[in-house]
């Protein structure tokens, strides 16, 4: 076997406890993903309060991010956007009003459609989406200092692979689901 970790975490614990209520029952998928829940779930509050910081909510973030990670012209459509953001139309309108509101992004005519508007970035909603990142980063890059740096880019090689898998998976099941006609 190999060698014994000398500490247990959240999730061993509640494996072991599920082990003796569940004996039957393999609790191997929580090694992993109940790890990775409970570690978003840690740096959450860190991460909001961050955005907080910039009068912004993380869903906020999440387009005015997507927006300046677009390049420039910092310009997508409503649905270039809510592809992006894996989130429903009608949350994106309601966000959309509270950026532009905010002065933060407006609305110009679509490059590609003159009957439609898309979505650009203001000069400050560039600064704050920059100034908000740089600052996210800084915490959570304090977050792992302490793991080994080999460590973290086996880790970051082997989620993505994991992240790979769970998006095959979950799209199969999708395509094979039977649709309504």
């Amino acid at each position: 076997m190999a060698e014994e970790r000398q500490s247990q975490d959240h999730i061993d614990r509640a494996r072991a406890q599920w082990a003796k209520q569940l004996p039957d029952l393999d609790t191997g998928p929580m090694a992993v993903l109940g790890r990775i829940y409970r570690l978003s779930r840690l740096v959450t509050p860190s991460i909001e309060a961050t955005f907080a910081s910039f009068n912004l909510d993380r869903g906020e973030f999440d387009v005015i991010g997507t927006l300046l990670r677009s390049g420039p012209p910092h310009r997508l459509t409503p649905t270039e956007l809510y592809r992006s953001l894996m989130i429903a139309s009608g949350s994106l309108t309601h966000r959309l009003g509270r950026l532009e509101k905010a002065g933060l992004i407006k609305r110009v005519p679509s490059d590609h459609d003159g009957r439609s508007l898309a979505v650009q970035l203001t000069d400050e909603g560039m600064g704050r989406a920059e100034a908000a990142f740089r600052l996210d980063m800084a915490k959570e890059a304090g977050a792992i200092a302490g793991f080994d740096p080999e460590k973290k880019a086996q880790l970051a090689d082997l989620l993505r692979d994991l992240n790979l898998a769970v998006e095959a998976h979950l799209s199969r099941q999708e395509a094979a689901e039977p649709t309504e006609d």
